[in-house]
C-alpha cells in the first residue's frame, strides 16, 4: 500500500481507511468469539445465533438506504459516519456485560444498525473527498486497511483468549479499545469538503425523488445490474471454510481459509484500485470476475489442503479487483448530489442478493453436495462477465 499513488491520496481518505482498519478489527474480535459466548456461556442454540445475524444485517441493509439520501439531504457526510462509528463503539460494552441472550440480540442488533447508518454517508465521503482520477485507488485503500482489520482479528482473539485463560468477557473488554479509537480519528481526522457553491444540482426534496430510477441514471443501474448477478455467485465466506473441512483440513486449522482469502484480498484491492485509475475500471473487473470463476472450480473439482489455498488466495484476489472498484464505478456513475443515496441503494440490493446466494449456495449443498453449489457460483459469475460485456 506504500508508493507515489498511495502518498498522494487525501489524507481524509487515509484516516476513514485506519478507521475501517480498527473497527473492524474490534468487530471482528467479539464477532469471532459470538458464537461459543452465546452457545457456551449464554446456553443459546443454533438457531437463535442464526436468527440474530439474519435480522442484524437485515436491518443494517435497510437503513444504509435512509442514511445515504439523508447525507445528501443535508449535504454533509461526516455527522452520519460519526453516528455510526459512534454507535457502534457504544455497543460493545454490552457484549461483555451481557447476562442474558435478550442482551447480546440488542448490542448486535445495535451494532449492525451503526453500520447501516455510517455506510454509504462513509463511500459518499471517500468520493467527495477525491479527484475521479484517484478514486479506484482511495476505495482500493479503503478496502486493503479495512481487510487488514480482519484478518488481525482472529489472530488477535486467539491470542487474547490465552492471555486470559479462556475469559470471553475479558477479550470483549478489550475489544472496545480499538472501537473508541476509531471514533477518535475519524472526529479528529477527517475534515468534511464543503459542497461547491457552483454546483448546479439541487438538493433531493424527497426520499422518493431521490431514488427514483430516473433521478440515479442508467449507468449507475448498469453497474448495479452487473453487481447484483456477481452477487449471486458469491456467497458467504463460511462456505470455504466448510470445503476447506471437506480437502482436509482439521477444525483447528480450516480457518486458515479465511486467512488466506483476506491476506490475498488486502494485498490486491489498493493496487488494483490504483491501477483501475490508469487503465480503465471495465478491464480489471472482467479479470476478477474471471479470478472467482476459476476459484469456483477450483473449490468444486480439487482435492487436498494446498488446493484449498489456492482456491482461497484467487477468491481473495477477485475480492480486491471487484469490491473497491464497484464502489469506484458507483462514485463514477452516480449524480453528485445523490452519491448517498447511490450508495445507499447498492448496498441494500447487495445485501439482500447476498442473504439469497448464500441460501442457494446452502441448499444445493444440501441436496446435491459441495460442488454443485460452487459450479452454480460459477455460472453466475460468467452471466455477470456477460453482463458487464453488454454493460460496456
Amino acid at each position: 500500500m506504500s508508493g507515489a499513488g498511495a502518498a498522494r491520496l487525501p489524507a481524509g481518505v487515509w484516516a476513514l481507511g485506519f478507521v475501517s482498519l480498527l473497527m473492524d478489527l474490534s468487530s471482528e474480535i467479539i464477532h469471532s468469539l459470538l458464537p461459543i459466548f452465546m452457545v457456551g456461556t449464554l446456553g443459546a442454540g443454533v438457531f437463535a445465533l442464526g436468527l440474530i445475524e439474519g435480522v442484524a444485517e437485515g436491518a443494517a441493509s435497510i437503513v444504509k438506504v435512509f442514511s445515504g439520501w439523508f447525507s445528501d439531504r443535508i449535504g454533509r457526510r461526516k455527522p452520519l459516519a460519526l453516528a455510526g462509528y459512534g454507535i457502534a463503539a457504544l455497543t460493545k460494552p454490552l457484549f461483555a456485560l451481557a447476562p442474558t441472550l435478550g442482551w447480546v440480540f440488542a448490542a448486535r442488533l445495535a451494532d449492525r444498525l451503526g453500520k447501516g447508518i455510517r455506510g454509504a454517508p462513509r463511500d459518499a465521503l471517500v468520493a467527495d473527498l477525491t479527484a475521479p482520477a484517484q478514486r479506484g485507488a482511495a476505495f482500493g485503500l479503503r478496502q486493503s486497511l479495512d481487510t487488514v482489520g480482519a484478518l488481525i482479528a482472529p489472530i488477535a482473539a486467539v491470542g487474547l483468549m490465552v492471555l486470559f485463560a479462556g475469559d470471553v468477557r475479558a477479550v470483549f473488554w478489550v475489544a472496545v479499545i480499538p472501537a473508541v479509537a476509531a471514533v477518535a480519528v475519524l472526529a479528529l481526522c477527517v475534515r468534511e469538503p464543503a459542497r461547491h457553491a457552483a454546483q448546479p444540482e439541487p438538493l433531493p426534496l424527497s426520499f422518493r425523488a431521490a431514488l427514483h430510477p430516473a433521478a440515479l441514471g442508467g449507468a449507475f443501474w448498469k453497474v448495479t445490474a452487473v453487481a447484483a448477478v456477481l452477487t449471486l455467485a458469491r456467497f458467504g465466506e463460511a462456505f470455504l471454510v466448510l470445503r476447506g473441512l471437506d480437502m482436509g483440513f482439521g477444525p483447528s486449522f480450516a480457518p486458515l481459509v479465511m486467512a488466506a482469502m483476506a491476506a490475498a484480498y488486502a494485498a490486491s484491492a489498493y493496487p488494483a484500485g490504483a491501477l483501475s485509475d490508469r487503465l480503465g475500471r471495465a478491464r480489471l473487473l472482467a479479470l476478477g470476475i474471471a479470478l472467482l470463476i476459476v476459484a469456483d472450480l477450483v473449490f468444486a473439482f480439487g482435492a487436498g489442503r494446498a488446493a484449498a489455498l489456492v482456491g482461497a488466495v484467487l477468491w481473495g484476489l477477485h475480492m480486491g479487483l471487484t469490491q473497491g472498484l464497484f464502489a469506484a464505478m458507483v462514485a463514477d456513475a452516480a449524480p453528485a448530489h445523490l452519491r448517498g443515496s447511490a450508495f445507499g441503494v447498492f448496498h441494500l440490493i447487495g445485501g439482500i442478493l447476498t442473504f439469497a446466494a448464500s441460501a442457494l449456495a446452502g441448499g444445493l449443498w444440501q441436496f446435491f453436495g459441495a460442488p454443485a453449489a460452487f459450479l452454480a457460483g460459477a455460472a453466475f459469475a460468467v452471466l455477470a462477465l456477460i453482463g458487464l460485456r453488454i454493460a460496456r
